[in-house]
């Protein structure tokens, strides 16, 4: 056997000690801060990707606009369809909105789109909400879709199942939608009507109040379930045309006009084609730069958890320094011994390295079993956790994907945590090793 390996095995073997007590304690740190930053680190890269999987699931990849108003869509679409790639083109009405549902009042987002075709509708189709079949027999699993996304009737609309949940809104309902801006405006105007002090002036102020948008009834025909929770309780999908009588706009105007490629990393490429392609005043905007923000915030967040968790390896790594210095101290008459007898000072680091190395490769295989197993049962985990004590560990409002608890491993992310692991449980016992070198044999026989 190795003379360096054996006795580095015969000083991490368990003994009845203050110094085996420590060493313990090193790798409990070492299995700690590896579970921690295992689980954390996979659970934001699922969350992640969660996000981007329902956003690009669900949003257009690229929107184009002049301003926030486009006054004739039609060159805009034509000259769209000459460009490869596009898979779904629609102009569209976007905007807040008060809705109506038997005097409960809230304020949606409303999507106005002409009704989805082709692969289009079979991606919207796909994100239709479902039900339990209250027909099916107990325990056989059958679900009811909750409607259709075709819009083929302009008074129609598809919302969120968060917002239909909320109102407790069904299929068949009707809803009562009204732009805020006439809202405010009639508002108003009752206000100077009501001051009016000639029959010129009230003339007048009714002759204006013709001009006002009557609030638009339509019919929900479909809820959707799209895996995002902001988009799932705020939005509301209608006609182009209702959309559009709601905010005073003719059949050809719009605020954008909303574009899905067949690779959505590559949204950028489209977005240069069509800079070059229409006049100045508009503008493309890929899904990326639309939700940077959001994706800046994880990326950063993932970051600051690596660093703030590291923090814990790092403490493990002083624990281990501290147990070697204390060993060094401990045995310096077997120290002195060795090297009586002819170890030299190569053999004596290396004892004292592989003992680090040993303590890191102990932590780092019991840390990642565990992260594992969490991993793993992260959802019944999280459940026990609500029922026990209450905490919400991934609250689906707060996080805005639904789901379970996200989770996902990357290689990169394994090795530099094992790599990390390794290097600082190696370098922790590096200082002991130089120090157990530099004894001397005769001064450390004499102490004893």
């Amino acid at each position: 056997m190795l003379f360096s390996p054996f006795i580095a095995a015969r000083y991490l073997k368990p003994k009845r000690t203050f110094v085996s007590i420590i060493t313990v304690i090193s790798i409990l740190g070492v299995v700690l801060a590896v579970w921690m930053l295992t689980v954390v680190i996979a659970v934001f890269t699922g969350y992640g990707e969660r996000l981007k999987e329902s956003i690009l699931g669900f949003e257009p990849h690229l929107t184009v606009d002049a301003g926030g108003f486009i006054g004739d869509f039609v060159p805009v679409l034509e000259e769209m369809e000459q460009i490869e790639g596009f898979t779904g083109i629609t102009p569209f009405v976007s905007g807040q909105v008060i809705m109506d549902y038997r005097g409960l009042r809230s304020a949606p987002t409303i999507r106005g789109i002409m009704p989805p075709k082709g692969a289009e509708l079979e991606r919207l189709e796909s994100k239709i909400a479902f039900e339990a079949n209250p027909a099916a027999e107990p325990g056989s699993g059958e679900n009811s879709r909750r409607g259709n996304f075709t819009l083929s009737d302009p008074y129609s609309a598809v919302i969120g199942d968060g917002l239909a949940d909320l109102q407790n809104i069904e299929i068949g309902d009707t809803i009562v939608l009204q732009s805020p801006r006439d809202v405010q405006s009639f508002m108003n105007r009752l206000d100077e009507l009501s001051a009016a002090e000639n029959t010129e002036e009230r003339d007048r102020l009714f002759d204006e109040f013709r001009e006002f948008t009557a609030p638009q009834e339509v019919t929900v025909t479909g809820i959707f379930d799209s895996g995002h929770w902001d988009f799932d309780s705020t939005f509301v999908y209608v006609h182009l045309e209702t959309a559009q009588v709601l905010y005073g706009f003719d059949l050809e105007q719009c605020h954008g006009v909303a574009a899905r490629v067949e690779d959505a990393f590559r949204a950028h490429e489209y977005s240069e084609k069509l800079h070059a392609a229409l006049p100045q005043q508009f503008r493309a905007m890929t899904w990326g730069e639309r939700y940077q923000g959001i994706f800046n915030a994880v990326a950063t967040e993932k970051q600051a958890m690596y660093i703030i968790l590291f923090m814990i390896m790092v403490v493990g790594a002083f624990c281990i320094m501290n147990t070697m210095i204390t060993v060094t101290v401990q045995k310096r008459s077997e120290i002195g011994l060795m090297k009586a007898l002819g170890s030299t000072e190569e053999q004596i680091v290396g004892i004292f390295l592989l003992q680090g190395l040993l303590v890191g490769i102990i932590g780092v295989v019991v840390g990642m079993g565990l992260a594992q197993w969490t991993i793993f049962e992260r959802n019944t985990i999280g459940t026990w956790l609500g029922d026990t004590f209450g905490i919400a560990i991934f609250a689906e409002d707060i996080y805005k994907v639904d789901g379970g608890i996200p989770a996902r491993q990357s290689i990169k992310d394994l090795v530099t945590i094992s790599a990390g692991s390794f290097v600082a449980c190696t370098l922790a016992a590096l200082i002991p090793a130089l120090i157990a070198a530099t004894l001397q044999p005769a001064r450390a026989l004499r102490s004893e």
